[in-house]
């Protein structure tokens, strides 16, 4: 894993993220909880994509609409936790 792949992820789960808080009123995290949230999401939108034998294509933007996926799922299930407590 070369240096640029790692800050290919920073940006790709920073920009997910951040679209997810968006998306997703009443979940704050920050800057950084967003990269991680993002990372997470792609993580997660990724491997549901496979498991559902979805594809939305290769590249930059489908990269970022996977994280995003993944993200909003996270920060839902984040939210949901967070009222129930």
């Amino acid at each position: 894993m070369t240096l640029s792949t790692i800050i290919l992820w920073i940006i790709i789960g920073g920009i997910a993220g951040l679209l997810a808080e968006a998306v997703i009123k009443g979940v704050r995290l920050g800057l950084v909880g967003a990269v991680v949230v993002g990372i997470l999401g792609a993580l997660l939108g990724g491997w549901l994509f496979g498991i559902l034998h979805i594809s939305i294509g290769t590249g930059l933007i489908s990269d970022i609409i996977t994280a995003l996926i993944g993200a909003i799922i996270l920060l839902v299930l984040l939210r949901s936790l967070r009222r129930s407590w």
